[in-house]
């Protein structure tokens, strides 16, 4: 009975299992939480690794972006499993073949690197912290100095080395770990929605630009709230990060989309009714159009060359349209893909429900979840007073 009552709308020749849609919205947003990880850490690199001094407002808040969202991608997975308390039973049993369970090591990896950087980019203000803090905080500090609490221009250029070091390392982890989600999508032959060499690339540059654009959206509201002025340089940098990347996002996603109908396989006709029909909104509006319109408006504001005011609202809209694709496109491929029926004769319409675990108010509450984790980091350790074990200015 639960089953009927879960079923699928479709029409034409569907298989009977299909009618359950069993990759709901929870994989829907996995993979995008996934992504602002990976292009948030982005940002932090072009500043760590190549020095780029025009980010080095944003080049710490970046990481505990990072950081607090890549804390939450594993609970859409732990909530979607019947028994999410055998999910460490892929870190004792390791099946190295199996593209799911190499995720556990990946997020093992990247959460140890990151929280790593955090404390290289943070020690001189760990150890002043120790000092100047009472109490519980004060204890707390202490204890993140790991006992070290010399701050001299050695242990300044030392710290500098290993922050370098472990960005470089984390550009391969971060941008890896998203990464092999598209390959898992791509190496899924029994959907032609899905099966394209192009998807590990498609998810990790459109990873990018959704973590770009989270942080320029965060860094205007943080900015705002905080009633200090958003500086020019890092936002103008920003912008072009966004519009180089989302150039490389827009040509691949055309070049899969384009190879689909150019093979003309099998099926075809029903994959181009899924794009007409229940995907229309998803594909035709917010994706491409949100990716167009956002495309459009950094040109404007680049070739202009915009300040002030209307550079900060041209490049926040933008972001936040980019953020409203990037979504869009990883319901299409996720939710896309199941709605094509295995005959490729049928379609399904999936309508995700509003309460219980597969619901839209759980999986609200879980992409909530990051930002207070975020604002909690904030609080512990402040991004926006520099410090001097930082890169050198240009």
């Amino acid at each position: 009975m639960e089953a009927l009552l879960h079923a699928a709308r479709y029409t034409g020749y569907v298989y009977p299992n299909e009618t359950i849609i069993l990759w709901g919205i929870l994989i829907v947003i996995y993979p995008y939480i996934t992504g602002i990880v990976a292009g948030s850490f982005t940002v932090a690199t072009f500043y760590h690794v190549f020095g780029v001094p025009r980010f080095k407002p944003v080049a710490r808040f970046a990481l505990l972006t990072s950081l607090a969202f890549m804390i939450f991608v594993p609970v859409p997975l732990l909530l979607h499993l019947g028994h999410p308390e055998r999910a460490l039973n892929v870190m004792l049993t390791p099946h190295l073949t199996s593209a799911f369970a190499a995720f556990g090591f990946f997020a093992a990896f990247y959460v140890i690197l990151v929280m790593l950087e955090i404390w290289f980019a943070y020690r001189e203000d760990i150890v002043a912290m120790a000092r100047d803090r009472k109490g519980l905080l004060r204890q707390f500090y202490r204890a993140l100095t790991l006992g070290s609490d010399e701050i001299s221009a050695t242990t300044r250029a030392y710290d500098a080395k290993w922050l370098k070091a472990l960005a470089i390392t984390g550009i391969v982890g971060a941008h890896g770990l998203h990464g092999y989600v598209g390959f898992v999508f791509g190496s899924l032959k029994s959907r032609e929605w899905w099966g394209s060499d192009l998807m590990p690339a498609i998810f990790l540059v459109s990873a990018i630009i959704s973590g770009i654009s989270i942080l320029i959206v965060l860094y205007v509201l943080t900015s705002r709230f905080r009633k200090t002025p958003i500086d020019g340089a890092c936002m103008k940098g920003l912008a072009y990060l966004l519009w180089g990347f989302l150039i490389f996002a827009m040509v691949l996603e055309f070049l899969e989309f384009a190879n689909i109908v150019y093979k003309g396989r099998e099926g075809i006709d029903t994959v181009m009714a899924l794009i007409a029909g229940p995907l229309w909104f998803g594909v035709w509006v917010l994706q491409v159009g949100g990716s167009v319109m956002a495309f459009f408006i950094l040109t404007y504001v680049i070739w202009r060359g915009t300040q002030d005011k209307h550079l900060v609202v041209g490049v926040t809209v933008s972001a936040v349209l980019v953020l409203l694709a990037v979504l869009a496109m990883r319901w299409n491929v996720v939710i896309g893909g199941q709605e094509l029926s295995k005959t490729m004769q049928g379609l399904l319409v999936y309508v995700p429900p509003v309460w219980g675990r597969e619901g839209v108010l759980i999986v609200a509450t879980i992409f909530a979840l990051p930002f207070g984790m975020l604002w909690g980091l904030t609080r512990l350790f402040p991004p926006w007073v520099p410090n001097q074990g930082q890169l050198p200015e240009k």
